[in-house]
């Protein structure tokens, strides 16, 4: 019954996820919890991200402090605290930081699956990194493929 998923989360609180995110991650709405109808993650962006598609779901990104870079359609939009952006399915784009301290921003996706995929990608924790340590976008691949989650480039460092 849908009246069966409310929950208040405290400030700072996030709910449960079925591997340890790395601080800066945060799921506020998962997946389960919507019926598979989106997925809410807090996320301080520490590293870039480059550019990926979501094949399925559409990405509304809203900054809650600082600064970050969107790369949409060859042009590179600046959002700070306060603004926002959509990012339709099926259209490549990515992501930078653009101050310090990091940006934070809260990020969801409709339909869910984006917090599953994060789960997926720290799970796999060695088994997706070069020997370098960077995080290779090929293996990652492997894991999005299941929530039409690619990424277009090849490796990025997460530490």
């Amino acid at each position: 019954m849908s009246e069966d998923r409310f929950f208040v989360l405290a400030p700072g609180g996030t709910r449960p996820t079925r591997v340890p995110l790395p601080p800066g991650f945060g799921v506020k709405v998962a997946t389960g919890d919507s019926e598979g109808r989106l997925a809410v993650l807090e996320n301080r962006l520490d590293v870039d991200i480059p550019e990926h598609v979501h094949e399925r779901m559409d990405e509304f990104v809203y900054v809650l402090e600082g600064a970050l870079e969107v790369d949409y359609r060859g042009r590179t939009h600046r959002l700070t605290a306060g603004m926002s952006v959509l990012l339709p399915h099926g259209v490549p784009h990515a992501m930078r930081n653009a101050s310090q301290p990091p940006a934070r921003a809260l990020q969801v996706s409709t339909p869910g699956g984006w917090d599953r995929f994060v789960e997926d990608m720290f799970a796999a924790g060695p088994d997706v990194r070069t020997p370098e340590g960077a995080m290779d976008l090929r293996k990652v691949n492997v894991l999005g493929e299941p929530y039409g989650m690619r990424y277009t480039e090849g490796t990025m460092t997460l530490d």
